[in-house]
């Protein structure tokens, strides 16, 4: 059967705290950006691995708190003293490792914003310690701060979000489907949404039900492109 043409109109990712699911993979996290007041000096590192669900939360923190963010590889650019004058989380932190001119930024950051009054969220993947952060003064300051780390979903809980993701695209997918993906799917929130657009875009181009059938298509074609 000849396919339809498609356009690509990916679901609109939501980031709100409603959105979020809670886990054991992440609940110690979550109290912690809902209880960010009680941060202590004001400062909080968020790590964990890509998927995990870090952008999300810093995201809902900033709903929370009015604070501002930025790639940590912007910071060199950024007018320090105007972002210093709000709350801001620092996303991915350790991609900035050995640049000096972002380093600094980030010490001054740290610096002037604990002293307006404001608070900051930093993530990266791994753990604080393994961040590699060259500046003495910064490193020492980051080492400093309490953290808390995402895990990736378990089973219940990347079937939550794919029963969500499927949801919110006013999808029903056959009730064995689910259980078919979680098994062949990478175990990240990201992998989640990767599969559910790609679901259905292809069950939109090929007017096909979605199906185990149907995802073993899906699937076999992401794994020959990524090859």
């Amino acid at each position: 059967m000849p396919e339809q043409l498609g356009f690509d109109l990916p679901g609109i990712t939501a980031l709100g705290r409603a959105d979020f699911l809670v886990a054991p993979s992440n609940a110690v996290a979550v109290a912690l950006i809902e209880g960010w007041q009680d941060w202590p000096g004001r400062k909080l590192v968020l790590s964990g691995p890509a998927g995990s669900g870090k952008t999300h939360l810093a995201h809902v923190w900033a709903a929370l708190s009015g604070a501002e963010i930025c790639e940590a590889q912007t910071l060199a650019a950024q007018d320090i003293p105007e972002l210093a004058r709000r709350s801001v989380a620092i996303e991915d932190v350790p991609a900035i490792a050995g640049n000096t001119e972002a380093e600094t930024a980030l010490f001054h950051l740290h610096n002037l914003a604990l002293a307006e009054g404001n608070a900051l969220l930093f993530t990266g993947e791994a753990a604080p310690g393994a961040w590699h952060l060259e500046l003495p003064d910064l490193k020492s300051r980051i080492d400093g701060t309490q953290a808390a780390s995402l895990h990736l979903p378990d089973d219940a809980l990347l079937s939550a979000v794919l029963a969500k993701l499927f949801a919110d695209r006013q999808l029903m997918p056959k009730p064995d489907l689910i259980a078919y993906l979680i098994l062949r799917i990478d175990r990240s929130f990201a992998a989640a949404r990767r599969i559910v657009a790609a679901l259905d875009a292809a069950s939109l181009a090929q007017k096909r039900p979605l199906s185990r059938q149907l995802a073993a298509a899906v699937l076999d074609k992401e794994d020959q492109l990524a090859r």
